[in-house]
């Protein structure tokens, strides 16, 4: 077996040996296409979505150095029609670009030759398979000459294809040595047709563009925004995740409110796979998102100074969807136009999810939450962070009872970009308070129009188990006082609401007249 010819099937041996949710029903997808002219996928998935993990299982069922009937015989593939036609029929090229570029840095060498190198490792392995024929140094030569020697196609398997794309996102010279590449092989009407069975590209980004274009425009592109018939295979499903939990006694619903949130399609409700079994094999609720190896930085990203970037990262933060513009994006790291086409980028990296019936992002689960939660902590010098300044002395003015100050900082917020342009009813004023307090992000659960049996608490923030922060209710008020909403609080038993809670409770009335343009606000604490 060769490193990226026919490379054999001993990963994808490994892989299943290990907890395994089937997904080989993709083959299926790919055998479809095999020898036509849609036989070309791109699929672009966020970071630790399976994509390895695919990329493996494919080469182990197209290569036909090896014999895997034994590893897929018991996977849905095997009920297929096509499943015996294609299995081990073809010869299998496997590039991992990571693999790649960590080989030459760790060699000290420089990646302007990246393309020169994967060319030459393929071409030697070509050389090396058919020792009878004249050693060539051309790769076209080299994969016809396979072709035609084994009487079998290629099957072209490319793993974080777009690495080089990401790693050297400045230089302009190294990306079109590495896209002409792909189109020598990819778009090539003398040589595509003869030698490619089918390409599966993957990687974090959607193919980059050149100009308005695809830079290799015979792709079909499958992505986290629009994954199509491939949606499934994206990442676990709600019914892989349940059964996982089933087989481990795992709360089910507790994982869900961790690692799901990502809805692709007819509302296919998709979980981060690498998240999920970490949660499973430590038994632990908790971002694994830090530990990862990859690259992309979303401190980075967050702290660009487009217009209304700061605005919308502080409306994601605080649980808002938001429209955004993903028509402008270029496919790259590197070059943006607009806090959309930002946002876009971090809906590929998977630190957002979008929705494409109304065309809005939102933060997708309790585990990227608190990436973003990271990110207040550690913000730059924006408007972002001058909220955060504001929240902070809100939220401790309002635990020490200084019931002056709340109504000073909830005034400052009102005068922010973050106040609704209408400012005129309590549904403007409930705006302002979610964003005033969006400290409490770190510390709280905030619950929104709790019922309590009596009426309904406008915003209640329970603390969370690893804080020692008592509880808050705060009510609001439009045109009457402040002592009116503390009333209503106690009238209505809002205090109730929280019967199993032991600890302090703060009551907070909030009061907005539209005569006076004045926040009024009184607080008391009970036991």
């Amino acid at each position: 077996m060769g490193i990226y010819l026919n490379p054999g099937n001993e990963e994808f041996r490994r892989i299943i040996k290990t907890e395994f949710v089937d997904k080989s029903g993709m083959i299926e997808l790919i055998n479809t296409r095999m020898d036509t002219k849609e036989n070309l996928l791109c699929i672009s998935r966020p970071r630790r979505f399976g994509k390895s993990y695919a990329a493996q299982m494919l080469a182990a069922y197209y290569d036909y150095k090896c014999d895997s009937d034994g590893l897929f015989k018991n996977l849905e593939i095997s009920k297929s029609k096509s499943y015996e036609l294609h299995l081990n029929k073809y010869n299998v090229i496997y590039l991992d670009i990571t693999g790649f570029i960590s080989e030459m840095i760790g060699n000290g060498e420089a990646l302007e030759n990246i393309t020169a190198v994967i060319k030459g490792s393929i071409i030697a392995e070509i050389n090396e398979l058919l020792p009878s024929l004249k050693r060539t140094d051309s790769i076209s030569s080299a994969l016809i000459n396979l072709v035609d020697e084994t009487g079998r196609k290629i099957v072209f398997i490319i793993d974080e294809w777009d690495a080089i794309i990401r790693e050297k996102k400045d230089d302009e010279l190294i990306q079109k040595s590495y896209l002409n590449f792909l189109r020598g092989i990819f778009k090539n009407g003398n040589l595509t047709p003869k030698v490619v069975a089918a390409a599966y590209m993957t990687g974090i980004l959607p193919i980059k563009k050149d100009g308005t274009e695809s830079a290799i425009s015979d792709f079909d592109e499958y992505t986290i925004v629009n994954p199509g018939e491939f949606t499934r295979f994206t990442g676990f499903t709600d019914n892989e995740v349940a059964g996982l939990c089933e087989k481990r006694g795992i709360d089910y619903h507790k994982l869900k409110h961790w690692y799901d949130g990502y809805f692709l399609g007819d509302d296919e409700s998709i979980y981060n796979p690498y998240s999920v079994m970490q949660s499973l094999r430590s038994g632990r609720f908790e971002s694994y998102w830090q530990k990862t190896t990859a690259a992309e930085s979303l401190f980075t990203y967050v702290n660009m100074d487009y217009a209304g970037l700061q605005d919308d990262i502080a409306r994601l933060i605080t649980g808002e969807r938001i429209e955004v513009d993903i028509s402008t994006f270029k496919n790259d790291v590197e070059n943006f136009s607009s806090k959309d086409d930002v946002l876009t980028l971090l809906v590929h990296l998977g630190y957002l999810t979008y929705d494409s019936s109304d065309k809005s992002a939102k933060i997708p689960n309790e585990e990227i939450k608190n990436e973003f939660i990271s990110l207040l902590k550690n913000t730059g010098k924006n408007r972002l962070a001058s909220l955060v300044k504001e929240s902070e002395k809100l939220l401790k003015a309002s635990l020490s009872g200084e019931a002056d100050r709340v109504a000073e900082c909830i005034e400052k917020v009102r005068m922010s970009e973050y106040a609704p342009t209408f400012y005129n009813n309590e549904q403007a004023l409930r705006y302002v308070i979610k964003f005033a307090y969006i400290i409490c992000v770190d510390k709280y659960m905030k619950i929104e129009e709790l019922p309590t049996g009596k009426g309904i608490a406008d915003v209640v923030f329970l603390p969370k188990k690893t804080t020692a922060y008592p509880a808050m209710i705060v009510e609001l008020k439009w045109n009457k006082n402040e002592e009116a909403a503390l009333e209503q609080i106690k009238n209505r038993e809002y205090p109730a609401v929280l019967k199993d809670y032991s600890g302090e409770i703060i009551l907070v009335g909030i009061n907005y007249d539209e005569k006076t343009k004045k926040h009024s606000c009184r607080i008391e604490r009970v036991l």
